[in-house]
């Protein structure tokens, strides 16, 4: 098995995702929401400029993964790999191992980062809180992959869940990025006079 023969038999294309009103709509929110925390990062200083920075780019590559949907192709990349060693027929237990990993990694650089930045996230509830509505909306899609996706799909008065998850998260980011940019600008104001 070798990269060419790989990248001859994955089925993903780089399309877009999702065409809908909604997908859409989601896009210009992270777009936005990555172009904000970037202005924060740039009218905030030390530790705080570097975390603004990350939350920046984490939003910029959600953007990008919302209409790509980079994850079928890790999919089709994974099932490929798996027909060819002879383990296609045990996957599930792979893709178990695979998520578990994948939520140990998430919980560990969480809190690496929670304890890095501890000062940071004292001031930034919203930011905290928009970040774990979105973590969890990320890891229960990559569980819906192994058969939750139906948690997704429920509506509620019209508003899909997956809706909800990801903008309010986004939202919230986006609220916090805002709220850092005029406090920062208030600070040079008072300073200044």
């Amino acid at each position: 098995m070798n990269v060419l023969d790989i990248l001859q038999r994955i089925q993903w294309r780089p399309q877009i995702g999702d065409p809908t009103l909604m997908g859409w709509v989601t896009v210009v929110a992270y777009g936005c929401t990555a172009t904000t925390s970037c202005i924060a990062a740039i009218r905030t200083a030390g530790s705080d400029r570097r975390m603004w920075w990350l939350v920046g780019t984490l939003l910029a590559l959600l953007c990008l993964n919302k209409q790509l949907d980079l994850q079928s192709l890790f999919t089709d990349i994974g099932r490929i790999i798996a027909f060819d060693q002879g383990w296609y027929e045990e996957r599930r237990i792979v893709q178990k191992e695979f998520v578990l990993g994948l939520l140990a990694l998430s919980g560990m650089t969480v809190a690496y980062l929670i304890w890095r930045f501890h000062d940071f996230w004292k001031k930034q509830f919203l930011l905290a809180a928009g970040l774990a509505f979105l973590l969890t909306f990320i890891l229960i899609r990559a569980v819906s992959f192994h058969h939750f996706d139906s948690m997704l799909k429920i509506t509620v008065g019209g508003v899909k869940m997956n809706w909800f998850l990801e903008l309010t998260g986004i939202g919230l980011v986006w609220l916090a990025a805002l709220l850092a940019c005029f406090k920062d600008r208030t600070r040079e104001t008072a300073k200044s006079c």
